[in-house]
């Protein structure tokens, strides 16, 4: 039974260890950008033309899916009378293509009736380049609504738009799937937005800058906190850089990209980088103006946000609107590839300006928040700059050591214990016969 159990041990730890070494990383191309990492958890749905044939989404589930120029693609939600349901869509255009203004996606919630719950979309605008957006569409219990509150099946709509100019790629779709949690008493909560909250930018950070690599997706985003980063390779020519920041009850998030200088030219590039803000459950909050670019240093900042609050999701604002859950908030930042034309394909100097104000306050839900709560462990990964999968496997190799000085000490135990055992039954045997046979389990008798 020892031995079974120290071989479940050692296998475990194995699997432990196997485990850690599969989870994905940030893939790169020989000289290339990095590629969109998409959950690894992620199954793959087909979106149907037919609502009824639609496949069936699960609650905190991630899926991999795709779009067609012109589709309009419907997956299924089966839905509570008490319960707010909300379903985020990424759309990641396949590498080198083309897209133009108003080129994105429509994502919304419909019941059984096709009367639409809610519904927002993610395009391209002024920055007519390739790179990942996000939107998200919900459906939310309220007492003054007769819209959407019954139980039963729900439709998600997604709809894409794409120019003739536009490359005619299938966009490939990460979709999410969060309900979220039950107030700890709905009848206290306000109903209303906020009218005015503080606005002004606050003094950036002054700590000296450190290093950080930038994830590839909200998969692998790397975590931030108040302070001055620079992106450890800077940021090339296409190439899009995730990073999370956790943001709690009353906090308002501030965030600054500074793009270095480059001698090679000095030729005006309108659009040069994007930063896009998104929130914990994958919905876009809004975008800095994108920055122009000639070969000087040149900083873009997002506007002032409102503090984190419950009753901002009753604001007509899309901005304020989306400032509704704490969690991680996630910065996007992507540079044009039109800046290898005038600028070669190096990598430019980055600096990312995060401040994270305001005291945290108590959450509103009951229990477990789960995604949208700032626990002890984000802090100290966003301290660490730890992704999701760094911390995951943070954790299994601290399982896989754990489990190795278990097996060793059951091993060396049961070696002791062999140990003492033999020298008891050596001590207590009765002499051999003369024949000279020994007794087993103890040293040879003396002839």
């Amino acid at each position: 039974m020892r031995q079974r159990n120290r071989g479940r041990v050692a296998l475990a730890a194995v699997a432990a260890m196997c485990a850690a070494a599969a989870l994905p990383g940030q893939a790169f191309a020989a000289g290339e950008p990095a590629a969109y990492t998409f959950d690894p958890g992620a199954e793959k749905v087909v979106g149907t033309e037919v609502s009824t044939e639609a496949s069936a989404l699960t609650p905190g589930s991630v899926y991999k899916s795709s779009i067609k120029p012109g589709e309009k693609l419907y997956y299924r939600l089966n839905l509570d009378a008490r319960t707010n349901a909300y379903v985020s869509a990424v759309a990641v255009p396949r590498g080198g293509g083309q897209v133009a203004y108003g080129d994105g996606i429509t994502v919304s919630i419909r019941d059984s009736t096709d009367m639409q719950c809610s519904s927002d979309d993610a395009r391209f605008e002024s920055a007519e380049f390739p790179r990942p957006i996000a939107t998200y569409a919900y459906r939310i219990m309220q007492k003054d609504s007769s819209t959407c509150q019954e139980a039963g099946t729900y439709n998600v709509l997604i709809e894409r738009e794409s120019k003739e100019t536009s490359a005619p790629d299938e966009w490939d779709l990460e979709l999410r799937y969060e309900s979220e949690p039950q107030l700890k008493s709905a009848g206290s909560m306000r109903t209303e937005a906020p009218e005015d909250w503080p606005s002004a930018s606050p003094t950036p950070p002054t700590t000296a800058p450190q290093k950080r690599s930038g994830g590839t997706s909200y998969y692998d985003a790397t975590g931030l906190e108040t302070g001055e980063w620079q992106e450890k390779g800077g940021i090339k020519p296409g190439q899009t850089l995730f990073y999370r920041v956790p943001v709690d009850w009353g906090q308002q998030i501030f965030a600054t990209a500074d793009l270095s200088n480059n001698n090679a030219s000095d030729e005006f590039i309108g659009n040069a980088l994007a930063m896009s803000l998104d929130n914990p459950a994958h919905g876009h909050v809004d975008s800095a103006t994108p920055l122009s670019y000639s070969g000087k240093p040149a900083s873009v900042s997002l506007d002032p946000l409102p503090p984190v609050a419950y009753e901002n999701r009753y604001d007509s604002t899309g901005s304020v609107s989306a400032m509704r859950f704490a969690g991680w908030y996630y910065l996007s930042v992507t540079l044009s590839p039109a800046i290898a034309k005038s600028y070669g394909d190096k990598a430019i100097p980055l600096t990312l300006k995060v401040k994270v104000e305001g005291k945290a306050r108590n959450s509103p839900y009951t229990g477990d928040a789960g995604d949208f709560s700032v626990t002890q462990d984000d802090k100290d990964m966003a301290k660490s700059g730890q992704s999701g999968p760094q911390a995951a496997r943070s954790d299994t190799m601290k399982t896989v050591g754990a489990a190795g000085i278990g097996a060793g000490s059951v091993l060396v135990l049961g070696l002791g214990v062999w140990t003492l055992l033999a020298r008891r039954r050596a001590s207590t045997a009765p002499a051999g016969p003369s024949g000279g046979e020994q007794s087993y389990g103890g040293p040879p008798q003396a002839r």
